[in-house]
C-alpha cells in the first residue's frame, strides 16, 4: 500500500514536469511552498534532468520554481496571518507537518525578523515553512513576496543545475544507459526512493511529537 502511494507520487511529479513544462514546475514548487508534502529537492533536480535534454532552459526553470514558490507562499501566510499557530498545530498532521519544523520556522523568524524569509528560503526544511511565522507577524506583503522570490530563485536554480550535471553524465555515459536503458526509469527510481525516505521522516516525527 505505501508503495503504491510513493510510486503514485513520484509518477504525479514526472507526469506534471513533463507534460506542463515551466507552469508543471511553477505548480509543483506552490504546492510544496504551501507546506504540502512535494519535496523541492525532488521536483527541481528533475526539471534539471529535462535541461540537459534540451526540454527546458536553466535559468528559465529556475525562474518558474522561484515564481511557484511565491505564490505557494500567499497560502502559509494567509493561514500565519488569520488563524495562527493553533490552526497549524490542528490541520497539519493531515500534510505531514510536525510541531519541530513549525518550531524550528518560528525560531528562524524570531532571530532574523523579516530578513528570516530570504535567508530561509535557502535552507531545507526551514523554507517551506518560513512563510507562516511571516504571515502571524503580518510581513508587509511587497518585502514577503521580494525576499521570497530572491531567496528562491538561487535555491532552486542550484537543484535544477545538480538535475541537470547528472543528467549530462548520464547522456554522456554509454554504461549507465546500458545498465537501466531508459533514464526514464532510473530518474524514477530515484524519485521513489528519495520521496519514501521524506515521507517516513515526517511521519515519525509526528508520531514521536505525539508519543
Amino acid at each position: 500500500m505505501f508503495e503504491t502511494i510513493i510510486a503514485a507520487l513520484a509518477n504525479f511529479i514526472i507526469g506534471i514536469i513533463a507534460s506542463g513544462g515551466y507552469l508543471g514546475i511553477a505548480l509543483l514548487m506552490a504546492i510544496e511552498s504551501a507546506c504540502i508534502p512535494l519535496p523541492s529537492e525532488i521536483i527541481m533536480p528533475f526539471a534539471g534532468y529535462l535541461v540537459s535534454t534540451g526540454r527546458f532552459d536553466l535559468f528559465l526553470a529556475a525562474t518558474a520554481g522561484a515564481l511557484g514558490c511565491n505564490l505557494g507562499s500567499v497560502v502559509a501566510y494567509e493561514i500565519g496571518k488569520r488563524g495562527g499557530r493553533p490552526v497549524a498545530e490542528r490541520w497539519g498532521k493531515y500534510l505531514l507537518i510536525g510541531a519541530d519544523e513549525l518550531d524550528a520556522a518560528d525560531r528562524f523568524f524570531a532571530r532574523w525578523g523579516n530578513l528570516a524569509v530570504l535567508i530561509g528560503r535557502l535552507l531545507p526544511v526551514i523554507r517551506t515553512f518560513i512563510a507562516f511565522p511571516a504571515g502571524v507577524a503580518r510581513m508587509p506583503l511587497v518585502p514577503f513576496h521580494l525576499y521570497t522570490f530572491l531567496g528562491s530563485w538561487p535555491f532552486c536554480l542550484g537543484l535544477a543545475w545538480i538535475g541537470m550535471t547528472l543528467g549530462d553524465r548520464w547522456n554522456s555515459d554509454p554504461r549507465l544507459k546500458a545498465f537501466f536503458h531508459q533514464a526514464d526509469l532510473a530518474i524514477g527510481l530515484v524519485l521513489v526512493a528519495a520521496i519514501g525516505v521524506y515521507v517516513w521522516h515526517r511521519v515519525r516525527g509526528i508520531r514521536r511529537n505525539r508519543g
